[in-house]
């Protein structure tokens, strides 16, 4: 099944009911689905690149690498700013960290203390900061914290479902 390329995703963020709570857990389980798809993988499968495109090293550290946009674009919000902070839409960092290069244990263990960090500030906010909301750059529309966080949930699961069929490819389906 082929999946929709994430600039080319649309989104709604339309609901007023506020499902924070349920979005903390989604974002808090990322690490373990990781760790869980993950285990026992080989060193040759997680740095195979099918047709140049990122390996699973490298879909990863694109999420550790993402996790200070999140936590700044955050900021953003909770400063009243009009616009959240635009990212790098080449992704550079990504393409120059050489993450295939990293443990993987390096790789689950920086993200998981990396996203536990955001956790924590995002847990610390009130109901009325889940509401607040600046423009997205790129999609021109809208983000409050609830939706900005459902964006990043959303990329997670994108990157996750990456994962799922670069490991298919490579006959370990059963993961």
């Amino acid at each position: 099944m082929k999946q929709e390329k994430w600039f080319d995703r649309k989104f709604n963020f339309k609901s007023e009911e506020n499902i924070f709570p349920s979005i903390l857990e989604r974002l808090g389980g990322t690490p373990a689905r990781l760790e869980e798809k993950l285990r026992g993988v080989s060193e040759d499968i997680l740095t195979f690149s099918p047709d140049t495109k990122w390996t699973i090293k490298e879909n990863i550290g694109h999420l550790v690498d993402l996790e200070p946009l999140w936590q700044g674009r955050l900021q953003d919000i909770i400063n009243g700013e009009i616009e959240l902070r635009p990212t790098d839409l080449q992704n550079n960092k990504t393409h120059l960290a050489n993450h295939n290069a990293r443990s993987l244990q390096e790789l689950l263990s920086g993200f998981r203390e990396i996203r536990k960090q955001t956790l924590t500030a995002l847990r610390a906010i009130g109901d009325e900061t889940v509401f607040k909301s600046a423009l997205h750059p790129r999609l021109k529309t809208p983000m409050r914290t609830m939706d900005l966080f459902i964006f990043v949930a959303e990329h997670d699961d994108h990157h996750l479902a990456t994962i799922t069929t670069l490991l298919a490819g490579n006959g370990n389906d059963n993961k």
